[in-house]
């Protein structure tokens, strides 16, 4: 597909600073830049490459200014890469969606199957499960029985959805994720464990997307429950009974213990683990690998094992790095106390 400058910058909201009928057939790195390419700047560690890149077009920010002379055309836009984001969000749209239900697929005749809907080859659609309108399911998909799956909602190859889960509309889930397997629950009785049944299932709101080989476990009793506009990484972890509140976002490897808690927009950092039965509140953000042993307040930065006040870790850290030095000054001072003696 090919777009003009102009077209481009009605589509973000954005102004023109050179070329408006330039024309755009693909989109490209900064550093990658081809003729009739678009690309954008947010990170300044790549300003040098906008002098030189052979790309066509770039997505700069409202208050730019070039320190040499720019040969491309500028778009500038309020945040270039949300604006950018919003450019291949209407790419995606525009191309043709997958429809039909493969002759490989096997679905239950009590299935409830919505309009537009592709099923592919090898998915299971369970009994009584409803697939709503534009859902697509990719092949390999397995629904189980109950099973609602939400307007214009994608699952990509080999997801499992476990019986009674509900997924909302627009809701991107990638491929290997499993929803609603059992919850950890066991009691221990004498040297073995005897299994809780996990009766409860997962809802997921919409407009969530859960990243590849993600597992959210089903609850004990009740709901785990991920709210609308959740973004959860590949690889995390989510035990059963846990509530992720809205717009709250994970980064890889992270995991939440049972019936934890989390607020509205929180921050999750990559390998991070979460002890069960917490309250994390709004606007939290926990720094990498960390490990949170307590309830977090409202609007809190932590980071560290166990997690604390960033403020304090990042003091604890220049500490910990004089170590070797205060304990060379500490062993100067004995031998000195020794020989004075």
């Amino acid at each position: 597909m090919t777009f003009t400058v102009s077209k481009i910058a009605e589509i973000i909201a954005a102004s023109i600073e050179g070329n408006p009928n330039t024309t755009i057939h693909t989109i490209c790195k900064i550093e990658e830049g081809v003729e009739g390419g678009l690309s954008f700047l947010a990170n300044p560690k790549y300003t040098d490459y906008i002098y030189d890149t052979k790309a066509s077009a770039v997505i700069v920010s409202k208050d730019f200014v070039a320190e040499k002379p720019i040969q491309i055309t500028l778009i500038r836009a309020e945040n270039p890469y949300l604006a950018l984001a919003k450019l291949l969000e209407v790419y995606q749209q525009m191309k043709p969606k997958k429809m039909g239900i493969s002759p490989q697929a096997c679905v239950a005749n009590t299935a409830i199957i919505g309009k537009n809907v592709y099923i592919g080859e090898f998915v299971s659609v369970g009994e009584h499960a409803k697939i709503a309108d534009h859902a697509q399911l990719y092949p390999h998909v397995c629904i189980g029985d109950g099973v609602k799956i939400g307007n214009n909602s994608v699952l990509y190859s080999g997801v499992k959805v476990y019986a009674d889960c509900e997924i909302g509309d627009d809701t991107i889930i990638h491929a290997g994720a499993i929803i609603g397997a059992d919850g950890f629950g066991f009691a221990q009785q004498g040297n073995d464990y005897f299994k809780v049944p996990q009766t409860g299932n997962v809802t997921i709101g919409n407009h969530v997307e859960i990243g590849a080989n993600t597992c959210i476990d089903r609850a004990t009793l009740g709901s785990t429950k991920i709210h609308d506009h959740v973004k959860l990484d590949n690889l995390i972890q989510i035990a059963h009974n846990c509530e992720i509140g809205e717009g709250s976002a994970f980064a890889s490897q992270s995991g939440v213990s049972g019936s934890t808690k989390i607020g509205k927009r929180a921050i999750v950092a990559g390998q991070v683990g979460i002890i069960g039965h917490l309250k994390i509140g709004d606007n939290v953000i926990i720094g990498a690998q960390s490990g949170v042993t307590n309830n977090v307040p409202d609007n809190r930065t932590v980071l560290g094992t166990p997690a604390a006040s960033a403020l304090e870790e990042k003091k604890l850290i220049i500490y910990r790095k004089k170590l070797p030095e205060l304990f060379n000054q500490i062993n100067v001072l004995e031998k000195q106390m020794k020989k004075s003696e």
